[in-house]
């Protein structure tokens, strides 16, 4: 089996985390590197670029032509809308989905100066932290995960948000100092999950990839991509969507945000459901956030 990856540290770590759990399954396995648009415009500002398929349209490419025959994405970076010549044929179990504050020299999100330069390219994240400090100044800040770190550690900027997930699985957690409750920073839709993708008409790589699929986890993407999908959103519009189980998963809870980039308002819907179907958990979701006034926030970013 051949395996699309981007090169950066985080994206070889995920594939060969994939790969192991196939040769262990008895699989042979390789990794080929594929470079995206979105790693070719490293300095480039998210909303500049359009971020639709920036980090997923060449993996596709190389999967599509049987260069590939599964590519291991971020699910946060693939679209919630695939082409139907590809499927998810796996979701992991999903690790850490909040976002993380790092810094050199402050303790706490709270704990920053009036004024303080914080690093991130999420317009989810400065939307819904603006909401809690007005008085930061929010940078553009791209690179790959080792590289914001270095940038913050050399005064660049005197805190960066990362997701958790990224920094566990490289072992770079010395200068994280806390981790958002979703009720502070809603999480984007899928973030701390891999997505397998293959070939829809590939029946044998599919069949392979059962083994690696956290029925849960999927549960719980797909009720947070089907509300972003009903919101019309990608992953840089500033949309928060988490969803977990409850108690012994016979329930779950689901809570969506919808903030304006220059902060100010602030849309939240939270509320648990009996477990059902994971499309129609998110489709209300996105139902009652629009209720709630979320609309005119994403028309005008729209224009």
């Amino acid at each position: 089996m051949r395996i699309g990856s981007r090169g950066s540290q985080l994206a070889l770590w995920q594939a060969n985390h994939i790969a192991d759990r196939l040769r262990a399954l008895g699989h042979e396995v390789s990794i080929e590197i594929i470079r995206t648009t979105g790693d070719a415009m490293q300095h480039v500002a998210f909303a500049k670029v359009g971020s639709k398929g920036m980090f997923t349209k060449e993996i596709e490419e190389a999967l599509l032509d049987g260069r590939i025959d599964l590519a291991v994405h971020s699910l946060k970076d693939l679209p919630t809308e695939l082409d139907p010549a590809f499927a998810i044929a796996a979701i992991p179990e999903r690790v850490d989905p909040r976002d993380a504050l790092l810094s050199a020299r402050y303790e706490s999100f709270a704990a920053l100066p009036h004024g303080a330069r914080v690093g991130t390219s999420s317009l989810r994240r400065r939307a819904q932290l603006r909401a809690h400090r007005d008085d930061l100044h929010f940078e553009e800040f791209r690179g790959n995960v080792d590289t914001r770190i270095r940038k913050m550690v050399e005064g660049q900027v005197d805190a960066i948000i990362l997701a958790a997930a990224g920094i566990e699985r490289l072992g770079l957690t010395e200068y994280r100092r806390e981790c958002f409750a979703p009720q502070i920073l809603c999480p984007a839709a899928g973030q701390g999950a891999l997505a397998i993708e293959t070939r829809s008409n590939d029946l044998r790589t599919m069949e392979a990839m059962l083994d690696l699929d956290h029925a849960p986890t999927r549960f719980a993407v797909t009720a947070e991509r089907t509300a972003l999908a009903g919101l019309g959103g990608g992953c840089q519009v500033p949309i928060g969507v988490h969803c977990a189980p409850v108690a012994d998963g016979a329930a779950y809870s689901i809570a969506g945000v919808v903030a304006a980039p220059e902060g100010g308002q602030v849309i939240r819907v939270e509320f648990e459901h009996q477990r059902g179907e994971a499309a129609e958990l998110g489709q209300r979701l996105a139902d009652e956030l629009l209720r709630q006034g979320a609309r005119s926030i994403l028309e005008t970013m729209a224009l």
